[in-house]
């Protein structure tokens, strides 16, 4: 594969693969006649195991010097603790989760929107993004670990959960007038979308005014967007994949180009990495948003 194409394939960037190249060895690439790097499939495959320890949370410096053993040891303990928890939790959810991952496993796309849709019928969409979101993206991510589905698969997943968050979503009553306006997004180079999907789909139950500008908006067009949105706040959403180094510095150019009165909210289980930092609050779960929802309008009465 072209650099290009395995910047597609697993999420990991052009420039992180370079700069990987130069202090760890790997990935090795070859080189075609102009020059261009090359990458056979074995150490693609290995570029997706070690992105999918990433988004587990363990960092890039662990894992890409790893030998092959190594690296399916670290996969090891998370794998067994979500079977675990799948087998305890039992009852409706479980079954529910089985039925979905065979949907994806037989790359029934149909049938996996519907098994998703009739989900979230069943346990309302609050419990439907609390419960069986989190759950599934646990059971995916560690079902890919164990080689049980493809990465096709895996993105058939999130399309599908996609589609169906966003149908949910639209359908929601919109507050009015409603407030506080939540602008959501995420920087250049974080590609997750699921997470930002869950926190606008809550934060809509709760009656905030949300727009959403999807994934990967640059800072200027950030602050462009929460100047014509008139948002009370804006919320980024960081993956644990996303190099942690990055979000402090982030964060405080966007805090720089906001009006001093708008909220940044850093959320997603990167925000665990955010350092102290003055006019940003980080949200690493999906709770801690709806409590500072709660807190931002104790601070902001309606106005008549």
């Amino acid at each position: 594969m072209t650099i290009s194409a395995v910047e597609r394939d697993t999420g990991i960037g052009k420039e992180t693969l370079r700069v990987w190249e130069r202090r760890y060895g790997f990935p090795a690439p070859s080189r075609d006649a102009h020059g261009e790097r090359l990458y056979p499939a074995a150490q693609v495959e290995r570029l997706r195991q070690i992105k999918r320890l990433m988004d587990l949370g363990f960092r890039p410096g662990r894992l890409v010097g790893a030998s092959d053993e190594e690296l399916a040891a670290l996969s090891a303990p998370a794998t067994t603790v979500a079977a675990s928890a799948g087998a305890a939790s039992g009852g409706p959810l479980a079954a529910a989760l089985e039925r979905i991952l065979a949907s994806i496993r037989t790359h029934d796309a149909a049938a996996l929107r519907q098994a998703l849709a009739q989900a979230m019928m069943r346990q309302g969409l609050h419990g439907f993004v609390r419960e069986t979101v989190a759950a599934l993206n646990v059971a995916v991510g560690e079902a890919w670990m164990r080689g049980e589905i493809e990465v096709f698969e895996e993105h058939l997943y999130t399309e599908q959960m996609q589609a169906v968050l966003r149908q949910a979503i639209a359908s929601l009553p919109r507050p009015q007038p409603g407030r506080p306006r939540v602008l959501l997004t995420t920087v250049p180079e974080e590609q997750h979308v699921l997470g930002l999907l869950m926190a606008e789909a809550l934060l809509t139950l709760e009656g905030a005014a949300c727009t959403s500008l999807g994934t990967q908006t640059p800072l200027l067009d950030i602050r462009r967007a929460a100047e014509a949105q008139r948002a009370d706040i804006v919320a980024l959403s960081f993956s644990a994949a996303f190099p942690g180094r990055q979000i402090g510095p982030l964060a405080a150019q966007l805090r720089a180009l906001l009006p001093a009165p708008v909220a940044l909210w850093i959320g997603g289980s990167g925000a665990e990495r955010l350092p102290p930092s003055a006019g940003v609050r980080a949200l690493p779960r999906l709770d801690d948003a709806v409590a500072a929802l709660a807190e931002w309008r104790d601070g902001h009465p309606a106005r008549d």
